[in-house]
């Protein structure tokens, strides 16, 4: 399992550093921000699946070929209380760091959500105070604000949409209609729970530098996904006049996903990127046509290897073996 566990590594590094950074450069993810998005998710998903695969079938090595049958021989020595003769030191600190690892991805993921989740009810509960509802805008709330801010706070059971006084007062009626519909798609598409993800990523990993951007990148995707959801009810120019309107309202205002950085941040780009930086990016990608059908399934093909290829590495020979 040794060159299980090399390969597995390898996959890690490559999934670390230069095939994000490659990602992060493209261009085609504005033309297909869904399909980027699932590109991201399978990144993620791959590389930790890939580290802690790796720290596993090297730690498990001695006890057999594939990871199945070693697995089964653990547990046979075990009750046997035959394990000292099987682990040398690079062993049982691979499996040490696996078991590290895994319990801080876990606890972290675990903590990020809880704390977004409480912080989310308690920023809810502060709009209900200030604001007041829309009549024929159900789950819409009104602050009493001069800023042009408009934002969702996605929940299990309620959403909120909430836009300023400032906001309705700036805009004409379609451009409204515009921020209201990017609003719902945050929303209807649940793109907190992925921010959550990647925020959790982010805040397990703050020393990689990768985890930053990935947070910064899919945060701007989440945003053109909700941008394409409002294109289906009102025109490119009327949705690019709001974005540029509101960007141009005041520093770090803009409509977006609460999530970005902060699970109830109400407003701002993504880290790392200024509000004009992201506003410019928006309207651009507009006029840009959408990525071909034989790319997308080709990129959708290969988020597809990235899952599979490290499952059937540490699955596929056990699995053979006891098919067989």
């Amino acid at each position: 399992m040794v060159a299980t566990s090399l390969v597995l590594a390898a996959l890690a590094v490559a999934l670390a550093w230069p095939v994000p950074v490659l990602l992060a450069r493209a261009r085609w993810p504005a033309r297909a921000p869904a399909t980027a998005l699932v590109l991201w998710q399978a990144i993620a998903l791959a590389g930790g699946l890939s580290m802690l695969g790796a720290l596993v079938t090297f730690g498990l090595a001695p006890f057999g070929p594939d990871l199945v049958s070693s697995g089964i021989s653990l547990s046979a020595q075990f009750q046997g209380h035959d394990l000292g003769r099987a682990f040398g030191p690079l062993q049982v600190l691979a499996l040490a760091g696996a078991l590290l690892l895994g319990g801080h991805l876990l606890l972290n993921l675990l903590v990020t959500v809880v704390r977004a989740e409480r912080e989310r009810r308690r920023h809810a509960q502060l709009v209900l105070l200030l604001s007041t509802p829309l009549p024929d805008a159900p789950g819409t709330r009104l602050l009493d604000d001069p800023a042009p801010v408009a934002y969702c706070l996605p929940g299990a059971f309620t959403t909120l949409t909430v836009l300023s006084v400032g906001l309705v007062s700036l805009l004409e009626e379609d451009e409204l209609a515009a921020v209201v519909e990017h609003e719902r798609a945050h929303a209807d598409q649940r793109h907190d729970i992925v921010l959550v993800l990647f925020r959790a990523w982010k805040a397990s990993l703050p020393w990689f530098p990768i985890a930053r951007r990935a947070q910064r990148e899919v945060g701007l995707l989440v945003e053109m996904l909700a941008d394409d959801h409002a294109r289906r009810t009102v025109d490119d120019d009327v949705l690019a006049r709001a974005i540029a309107l509101v960007s141009a309202g005041g520093p770090g205002l803009a409509f977006h996903a609460a999530g970005a950085d902060d699970p109830v941040r109400p407003s701002g780009a993504a880290p790392g990127r200024t509000l004009a930086d992201e506003a410019r990016d928006r309207i651009l990608r507009l006029a840009v046509p959408p990525l071909p059908p034989g790319r997308t399934a080709a990129v959708i093909g290969a988020a597809t290897a990235l899952v599979v290829v490290p499952t059937l590495l540490l699955l596929g020979p056990g699995l053979g073996r006891l098919l067989v």
